[in-house]
């Protein structure tokens, strides 16, 4: 039989409120099964309950609470008291010696009751104390178990709800990536189009003047050429004066037919006296075209630059929207990986869980046992029937576990 340490009942007092808050509790249903203890029993745990809640330092390893938190306790439970009255009621029970400061659990169940504190310390806690402990022994093992697996299995399930967010996040990056890949590479292919079209243009430009730069050239050579008769030199001065009064933009892209040239040729003795009159002005009026022709050229090149400068960025762009996509598809392969390894953890978690559910029928079965036999604390087993209730919320509903409300 379990009996307190002390040479008094005051010393065996202060040994019993030197026992955790649950054991408080035990020890009181124990004591009085038959008076109080089977009718009260489940708001014995809502006791413990509460006072795990408010014992901040070390919940149900506690053994007494302040005098505010204990009329917080009291509060809770519908018993109210003043300052005053707590304490007279307290000392009323003759279990109090001195100042109330801190209060355990025993002093509040002594004067709720009204029962003899010398009977409390005394009272019979059973005559199988060893079949006892080890039942409390199995259920202890059983209970840290579920909770380490419950914790396991959680935190699987978020990693693996984290790791399918993930996935799915880099799925959508990569699918992301590729389009931004793919719209680059239009781009640098509309940027090289450009290009090559501007070039174009610049090199049809360039050939169109060096074929006017060689006809004035031609011309002005058979113009003087001593050689050939009056007419042939006059004939080639009046086309001359002609191309040099034209304005060769956009440098001579409308061919003059045959018919045309032949008529000013036949034209040319006649215009020839007229033409060299309007050279000088022609001539300036071509170099004024010539300049402005060039100016184009000028521009048509630099555009011409900034159209390769466009294409090498858009290059540029596509090969960094490729590293992109790579690196999205990586981060989506890791992701998966991730997932594969959440997921592995969260069956881990589940078998772990099914090994718990048969170490618990295992002290269940221990349990039964030990409640069949005479003398046994009625208060501990109910508590621990209770206990064992509770553990159960850890197991799936499929494997005889229950959600709680």
């Amino acid at each position: 039989m379990a009996r307190l340490a002390g040479a008094n009942d005051f010393e065996k007092l202060k040994s019993l409120c030197l026992k955790t808050h649950k054991e408080q509790l035990v020890w009181f249903l124990n004591g009085f099964w038959n008076e109080y203890g089977q009718r009260d029993a489940e708001n014995f745990w809502k006791y413990a309950l509460k006072l795990k809640e408010l014992d901040l330092q070390k919940g149900l390893d506690g053994n007494e609470l302040d005098e505010l938190n204990m009329h917080r306790f009291l509060e809770f439970f519908k018993e109210t008291m003043t300052v005053s009255e707590m304490r007279d009621n307290l000392r009323s029970t003759g279990a109090i010696q001195g100042n109330v400061r801190m209060i355990p659990i025993s002093h509040i169940l002594i004067f709720k009751y009204r029962v003899d504190w010398h009977h409390l310390i005394n009272a019979s806690q059973g005559d199988n104390k060893a079949e006892i402990e080890e039942a409390q022994r199995k259920l202890d093992q059983v209970q840290a178990a579920f909770k380490q697996a419950e914790a396991a299995s959680a935190e699987a399930k978020r990693a693996l709800r984290e790791a399918e967010a993930r996935e799915a996040d880099s799925k959508a990056r990569e699918a992301n990536a590729r389009a931004k890949e793919a719209d680059a590479k239009a781009r640098e292919a509309e940027a090289r189009a450009a290009q090559d079209e501007l070039q174009a243009a610049l090199n049809e430009l360039h050939a169109q003047e060096a074929a006017y730069k060689a006809k004035v050239d031609d011309l002005t050579r058979r113009g003087n050429d001593e050689s050939v008769g009056v007419v042939t030199r006059n004939k080639a001065k009046a086309e001359l004066a002609q191309v040099l009064a034209e304005d060769p933009l956009p440098l001579r892209k409308a061919k003059i037919t045959q018919e045309a040239a032949v008529k000013k040729a036949e034209k040319a003795t006649n215009i020839a006296a007229e033409a060299r009159s309007k050279a000088s002005a022609s001539a300036n009026a071509a170099s004024q075209a010539r300049k402005q022709a060039s100016e184009q050229a000028a521009q048509a090149k630099k555009a011409a630059e900034q159209a390769a400068q466009a294409a090498e960025a858009a290059k540029r762009a596509a090969e960094a929207a490729s590293q992109a996509r790579k690196v999205a598809e990586q981060a989506a392969q890791a992701a998966s990986q991730a997932r594969h390894q959440a997921t592995v953890a969260a069956q881990a978690a589940e078998a772990a869980q099914e090994e718990m559910g048969r170490k618990l029928e295992e002290a269940e079965a221990y349990f039964n046992e030990v409640k069949s036999r005479p003398g046994s604390a009625k208060g501990a087993l109910w508590w621990m029937e209770r206990e064992l209730h509770e553990a159960r919320a850890y197991l799936p509903e499929r494997k005889g576990g229950y959600r709680k409300k």
